[in-house]
């Protein structure tokens, strides 16, 4: 009896693609990438570089709106360099930074680690983030309300338990302090929600392994998450310093820049050479040295803390 051999299966190649069908594949690719990305750029190009480009042009002018701009070279830029108010103005935009910065770090950090390790509610969350989600005018008004010193709650408070009443923003030696304790807390609840992202990056075995070795908490913070939140923290330092060097609004509500010229930071002085005393040249003048040092500040501290490089790889 012959036994029948069984039928060996031969394998079937996958079927190809044709050239013609491959190209017309990535072609469609290539054109929703475009469309996907052109509304960006577009919006880049009518709102940021346009105003840009047009900005470096003003600043080699005199032109009040009201006339043709007239080319005058570099004399706007000389002019701001014997400026005192220039000057004056960079300095209490530097002592702002200092204020703000640090303070607000710190407590966007705090409140991260705290919220990492007890709670991940989305209630918790949404309350932290709240006054980052209201308007800095609303904000300035509010705080303004609150730190009138006749009426204001706040000194209602301090009375009460027999401190004297405190000027806040009308004091010229509170007035800046003030506006920095504001922004502070209004951002410090969106520095929480950045640093909590970086937290939840990091690889919980990095803690057990660790707290196996009888490191401490502290230890931990200094040696695992400082290190590895260094991406965020470039990031936060870079967005916090830049939009702080940039405050206008909270200070054009609360205090316009006095009393006695005391929170007149570069940007409030910027404005007012622009819409109040017409002068747009020497104002866009201004603006470009501010940008140049922020671009500046933000090559260097990307470079110091090493932005492009990453502990986990």
């Amino acid at each position: 009896m012959t036994l029948a051999t069984p039928a060996t299966a031969t394998p079937v190649d996958p079927p190809r693609r044709q050239p013609h069908a491959l190209a017309k594949t990535r072609r469609a690719e290539t054109l929703t990438g475009w469309g996907l990305v052109l509304p960006a750029f577009i919006g880049f190009v009518v709102f940021y570089a346009f105003p840009t480009l047009r900005a470096i042009e003003i600043s080699f002018t005199d032109w009040n709106m009201l006339r043709a701009p007239k080319f005058v070279g570099l004399a706007n830029y000389q002019a701001l360099l014997h400026d005192g108010k220039f000057w004056n103005g960079m300095k209490l935009s530097l002592y702002y930074v200092l204020l703000n910065i640090p303070l607000q770090t710190v407590f966007g950090l705090f409140l991260a680690v705290a919220m990492d390790r007890l709670t991940r509610s989305l209630f918790v969350k949404s309350i932290v983030l709240l006054p980052y989600l209201l308007s800095n005018v609303l904000v300035a008004l509010i705080w303004l309300w609150m730190l009138d010193p006749l009426l204001g709650s706040v000194n209602h408070l301090i009375t009460s338990v027999g401190l004297d009443r405190q000027p806040f923003f009308g004091g010229v030696d509170q007035a800046l302090l003030t506006v920095a304790g504001v922004n502070i807390w209004r951002h410090m609840g969106l520095i929480a929600m950045l640093f909590l992202a970086g937290l939840q990056n990091i690889p919980r075995h990095l803690y057990e392994a660790a707290s196996l070795e009888g490191a401490t908490e502290w230890q931990m913070f200094r040696r695992i998450t400082l290190p590895l939140l260094r991406p965020v923290m470039v990031f936060v330092l870079v967005t916090s310093v830049t939009g702080s060097f940039q405050i206008f609004d909270t200070i054009a509500v609360t205090t316009n820049g006095g009393p006695l010229d005391s929170t007149r930071v570069i940007v409030h002085y910027i404005v007012q050479n622009a819409f109040s005393f017409y002068k747009m040249g020497y104002a866009s003048a201004m603006s470009m040295t501010l940008c140049a040092v922020m671009l500046l500040y933000t090559v260097f501290q990307m470079r110091v803390m090493r932005a492009n490089e990453n502990d986990l790889a």
